[in-house]
């Protein structure tokens, strides 16, 4: 009898790495029932409580990027992170050493750099899965060393050996792929009624400060428009805030710091105002519920506008540049609320950049190796 397979699984920070790692961590668990599969992240990010909510074991590593704080603090950590970084290394070489894994996958974040470059010293092949337009610093930096590169957008061989690139596009969890809309139970769940429209409202799994405090600012508006709210805040904007969004909680408006069941959110939603990060990008596509963008406009080279304007020029979305949010989004929404037709024509548009395939191929990549 073979032994079991292993993978090791590493990456985090945000849900647009977190959500795909756990994406093929599924699969992987269904295409090889019994691999043994182990995450590493870094200790103090949100993969430390989201990875075991998916059933699985991770290790954190202290870890952290150059600070861009000029305060005494900043410098300070700027000063430890060379130790910081041998630490994580070495502990990320003994749990790979001890796990012995056959093959090492990354999908971007800070802990995955000491852990595939761990891998790749000890012989175990290694691959890294890109979900955005323009690469994270870590995915760019491990690149020349890994066996293969899954990517999701055209032209990343400015930033990759080309010969080591795979288009697969993102995956996507398996509840979205097999979504059901307008489930009576995924109505009851959130406490909402069948016979309203529903804005759903998501930054992005951190959150997204300007959408929060236009949604704030609009909140008797909405009220007048007679929907309903979902409205995801983040972790931290909600306890921020918490005492405010509590007391505007009604029937009609649901105000959470974090939607765990996103199949049954996105499932119950006739209108979706989001961030344009590559995952939300990739669900979207699939659920194709009318939907207007609000990009972050920090991200490198602002490739959530790049993600937007993709839709958008083929009329699959709306955008809203986050500077004039305050001023245009609600607007935006209130118009489309009230065409049909045009939401119609946005689902049907939205349907064409849809890759539900991406998480086989992924995994038929991983397995390759």
């Amino acid at each position: 009898m073979s032994e079991k397979k292993r993978f090791i699984i590493s990456g985090g920070g945000t849900g647009g790495h977190i959500f795909p790692a756990i994406a093929i961590a599924n699969r992987l668990k269904k295409v090889v029932p019994d691999a043994e599969i182990l995450f590493i992240g870094a200790s103090d990010k949100m993969e430390m409580r989201r990875v075991p909510d998916a059933g699985y074991k991770i290790e954190g590593l202290h870890i952290y990027g150059i600070s861009r704080d000029f305060s005494l603090k900043g410098i300070w950590k700027n000063i430890k992170l060379p130790f910081v970084l041998l630490k994580a290394s070495s502990k990320a070489k003994r749990i790979i050493r001890d796990f012995e894994p056959d093959v090492a996958i990354g999908v971007g974040g800070f802990a995955s750099g000491p852990a595939l470059r761990a891998a790749n010293k000890l012989g175990i092949p290694t691959l890294i899965q890109e979900q955005n337009s323009y690469p994270g610093v870590t995915n760019k930096l491990l690149a020349p060393k890994v066996r293969r590169i899954c990517v999701a957008y055209d032209g990343l061989e400015k930033h990759f050996p080309a010969e080591k690139i795979v288009k697969t596009g993102n995956p996507v969890r398996d509840e979205i792929l097999h979504i059901q809309k307008k489930l009576d139970s995924s109505y009851e769940f959130f406490g909402l009624s069948k016979n309203k429209k529903t804005l759903l409202v998501v930054g992005g799994s951190l959150g997204a400060k300007k959408i929060n405090e236009t949604l704030l600012e609009n909140i008797d508006k909405i009220k007048q428009m007679g929907i309903q709210l979902l409205w995801q805040t983040g972790e931290s904007y909600y306890q921020q805030n918490q005492m405010e969004l509590s007391m505007l909680q009604t029937d009609s408006i649901k105000i959470v710091p974090f939607i765990k069941n996103m199949n049954d959110a996105y499932g119950i939603a006739d209108i979706i105002i989001s961030r344009a990060g590559a995952l939300a990008i990739a669900e979207l596509s699939i659920i194709a519920s009318p939907t207007i963008l609000v990009p972050f406009p920090y991200a490198a080279e602002d490739h959530q506008t790049k993600n937007a304007m993709a839709l958008v020029n083929r009329g699959a979305a709306l955008i809203v540049r986050d500077s004039e949010a305050s001023e245009k989004l609600i607007p935006t929404f209130e118009n489309l609320l009230k065409n049909d037709v045009k939401c119609a024509e946005m689902s049907a548009n939205m349907h064409q950049f849809a890759l539900p395939g991406a998480i086989d191929a992924i995994v038929e990549n991983i397995l390759s190796l």
